[in-house]
């Protein structure tokens, strides 16, 4: 029995229109994302990745294509998506408790059982003493927690990823990736991360797709296999495994798009 992936896109292309013109951004794009798993996109600045990421959570509509969760029309699809972005937007006035509890605030949906989740979430995940504290008493590897806790907090069960991390100094970039990746994983959500980072793809993803330059459309989709001995993103750095995957994405988005058959494209894997 073949199960619906979380995510399915098919011949997704957009284009961007102004007065001086069309700017094409996706060009055909289609894959799949299996429920509980964490693919990473990468590809040239500019080539129209995280325009993926506004089609398909609903802040804009494809020019062609379509877009399916749990195998429902994305039009159609009423559940909460989970959107982190390279800043944490935290309000500053607010204190963490309040701005985890943002989302539910929003929607009119704060009830006892929502706010004894989300504080469950902040004291499993390192926030419990900073409960009234404010952002600006945070590190920025806190933030980012509190901001993926605020996240959480719709329970949803697709999370997009823009470069979450890439705000961060190097030393807590790694620390944070670490964390968000198991609290992710521990969840049991379906992710797909942006990132312009091939380590933090190839440490953090169970698949990379590799896009080619605007229009984008996809060049390689790599499953990434690390063995048991190296559980975390941090660990896998130094897996053997890591440079020749590495290695493998570099060429890839080194190798001009004109060079990729039409055997590639929108193959969703090896």
């Amino acid at each position: 029995m073949t199960l619906t992936p979380k995510l399915f896109i098919r011949h997704l292309s957009h284009s961007y229109h102004s007065k001086k013109g069309e700017t094409a951004a996706l060009s055909d794009i289609s894959f799949s994302v299996d429920s509980g798993e964490f693919v990473a996109i990468v590809g040239p600045s500019g080539c129209g990745k995280s325009t993926l990421l506004s089609l398909i959570c609903g802040l804009s509509s494809p020019d062609e294509g379509e877009i399916f969760i749990d195998g429902i029309p994305r039009s159609q699809y009423k559940t909460p998506i989970g959107y982190m972005l390279q800043k944490d937007h935290l309000l500053e006035w607010r204190s963490i408790l309040s701005n985890a509890l943002l989302g539910p605030e929003i929607s009119h949906c704060i009830t006892p059982a929502k706010r004894e989740y989300v504080l469950s979430l902040l004291h499993n995940y390192g926030l419990g003493n900073f409960l009234s504290s404010k952002p600006s008493e945070l590190s920025g590897g806190m933030r980012q927690r509190a901001a993926l806790v605020r996240t959480l907090a719709m329970e949803p069960e697709l999370l997009l990823l823009d470069e979450p991390f890439s705000a961060l100094d190097y030393q807590t970039r790694l620390q944070v990736c670490d964390d968000i990746s198991e609290i992710i994983r521990e969840q049991k959500k379906t992710a797909l991360l942006i990132t312009h980072d091939l380590a933090e793809a190839v440490s953090i993803a169970d698949r990379i797709i590799v896009l080619s330059k605007r229009p984008a459309s996809i060049k390689k989709i790599l499953p990434i296999r690390f063995s048991e001995a190296y559980n975390t993103p941090l660990q896998k750095r130094n897996a053997p495994e890591f440079p020749v995957y590495f290695q493998m994405v570099w060429e890839q988005l080194c190798e001009p798009s004109e060079k990729t058959g039409e055997q590639n494209k929108g193959t969703n894997n090896w």
